[in-house]
Parts: structure tokens; sequence; C-alpha cells
């Protein structure tokens, strides 16, 4: 096990090299996006709204179409089917996503200018984590949407679950939903971090050849 251990332990205490660190760089640059550009966005379709109905998703709050009037419409919709209404406050994600996804962006400054294998490891994982739960947190928000129905509405409806990607016939609506371009950022930030990984164990790899043949 020690034979094992000491490699691993030199490899995590190494610094980390320039082209590591640029990649470091650009996934901080690229977190910014997400606090000017949506995550997700959902359009609604249907014969009485030809032009569609949009609710775009930022990390801190939630933003109708047509200068916010969508939101609006899509609640007044949700009323007779016993939907809860669509608004910011009762997302408590909106509450700490920033924070965190500011924080992460810290901590990978943090290993861009003065860190170890052991902080890009640990600021990949944490952020690994982060876009897993967020994702699970998303998904588990439009199931509990589409199922926890006022039983006396006036329109009843079956439960059912808003799609996450992708389109879905719900009653006579076309429900589409996709990622935005502040999701597309979180997956690049994640391919920039594990890549800077795959390439300072790659180096270091390397660098070992050259020592042992020389």
């Amino acid at each position: 096990m020690q034979a094992f251990l000491k490699p691993v332990n030199r490899f995590l205490s190494e610094p980390i090299g320039l082209a590591a660190r640029l990649m470091l760089l650009a996934a901080a640059v690229l977190l910014v996006a997400t606090y000017f550009f949506p995550l997700w966005n959902l359009t609604m379709f249907a014969p009485q709204y030809p032009d569609g109905l949009r609710l775009d998703i930022y990390s801190y709050t939630l933003v109708g179409g047509n200068g916010g009037q969508d939101i609006k419409e899509i609640n007044v919709l949700n009323h007779y089917i016993g939907m809860q209404d669509l608004v910011s406050e009762s997302f408590t994600e909106f509450k700490w996503m920033p924070f965190v996804i500011g924080a992460l962006g810290l901590l990978v400054l943090r290993a861009a200018v003065h860190g170890t294998v052991v902080a890009l490891v640990d600021v990949t994982m944490l952020f690994v984590y982060f876009g897993a739960f967020s994702l699970w947190s998303f998904g588990y928000k439009l199931y509990r949407y589409g199922h926890d129905l006022a039983p006396t509405a006036a329109v009843q409806v079956p439960p059912f679950m808003p799609p996450m990607f992708g389109g879905q016939q719900i009653a006579n609506f076309e429900v589409y939903s996709y990622p935005r371009p502040a999701t597309y950022a979180m997956a690049g930030v994640i391919l920039l971090l594990v890549s800077a990984l795959a390439w300072t164990w790659w180096d270091d790899r390397r660098s070992r050849r050259v020592g042992m043949v020389a």
C-alpha cells in the first residue's frame, strides 16, 4: 500500500504547470457568464400562443419573455390546473447558487495562481458535485411542480413532469426545454478543469520518463 501511496502523494503535492494554470484562468472567466446569461429556457406553444411563452432561468432569478409578460401568462394558466405560481421567491437555489459559483471561482483562481495538484483535484471534484447537484435540483423542482397539483383546480390534469431536455406534449401545449449559454459555460468549466488535471498528469509522466532516460 505504501508503494502505491507514495507516488500518488508525490503527484498531488506537485505544483501545476503553466498550461494548466491558463486553463484554470479560462475556467474562471467562463464562470462570469453565469451572472449575465440564463442557465435554461422553457418555451410553451399552443394554438392560442403561436409565438410561444418563454421562461428563462438564471442562477438567481426567473425572467419571462415579452418583457416579463410571459411569466404572468404562464402563472394564469398554471392556476387553472392547480399548479403553483412560478416566482423567484419559491426557488431557494437562487439564494445560494450565485454565492457558491463565486466561491468556486475563487478556488479556481487560487489553484491557478499558487495551487498544487491536490488543489486542482479538490476544485474539480467540488465543481463536478455542484453541477450534478444543480441538475438534480432542477429536475426535482420540475417534478414537484408537475405533481403537486391542487385537487380543487378548475381543470384536472394527470400529474406530469415538464421536460428537462427536449420537447413534450402536455395537454394542448408543446413544451420545449433546453440549456442556455450559462449552462454551456459551466460545462466548459468542467471540461477545462478535467483537461487541466489530465494535462498535469500527462506532463508529470513525461517528465518522469525523461528523468529516467537521463
